[in-house]
C-alpha cells in the first residue's frame, strides 16, 4: 500500500509560479514510476508529466518547458515545478505511483497506476 499526499497547490494570477509536492508513504518509493495528472472541470484526466525511478522524465507538450517533474528518492516526495502559469492550468493536480516496471510516459494513460494522492487544486486567473 501506498499512500500520497499531494500539497502545494493554491491561487496563482497568470505569469505566476507554484511548486506542488506529493509525499509518498512507502519506503520502496524509489521502485514506482510517478506522474503528475491533471482535470479540469468537464474535461477528462490527462497526464502533465512522469519519472521514472532512475528519473527519466517525460512532460506533455502542453506544459514542455514551463513545469518540470522531479523526485527525491531519499525524502520518497515527488515535485512540480510549474512556471508561468496560465489560466488553462487550473484544474485539481493529482499524483500518483505505479509499480515498475511499467511504460513510465505521459502517452501510457492511467490504468498502470495503483495509487493516487486526493489531488490539489490550483486556480491560475488572468
Amino acid at each position: 500500500q501506498v499512500q500520497l499526499v499531494e500539497s502545494g497547490g493554491g491561487s496563482v494570477q497568470a505569469g505566476g509560479s507554484l511548486r506542488l509536492s506529493c509525499a509518498a508513504s512507502r519506503y520502496t518509493y524509489s521502485s514506482y514510476c510517478m506522474g503528475w495528472f491533471r482535470q479540469a472541470p468537464g474535461k477528462e484526466r490527462e497526464a502533465v508529466a512522469t519519472i521514472t525511478p532512475n528519473g527519466r522524465t517525460s512532460t506533455a507538450d502542453s506544459v514542455k518547458g514551463r513545469f518540470t517533474i522531479s523526485r527525491d528518492n531519499a525524502k520518497t516526495t515527488l515535485y512540480l515545478q510549474m512556471n508561468s502559469l496560465k489560466p488553462d492550468d487550473t484544474a485539481m493536480y493529482y499524483c500518483a505511483a505505479g509499480p515498475w516496471p511499467m511504460q513510465c510516459t505521459v502517452v501510457s494513460g492511467t490504468s498502470e497506476y495503483g495509487y493516487w494522492g486526493q489531488g490539489t487544486q490550483v486556480t491560475v486567473s488572468s
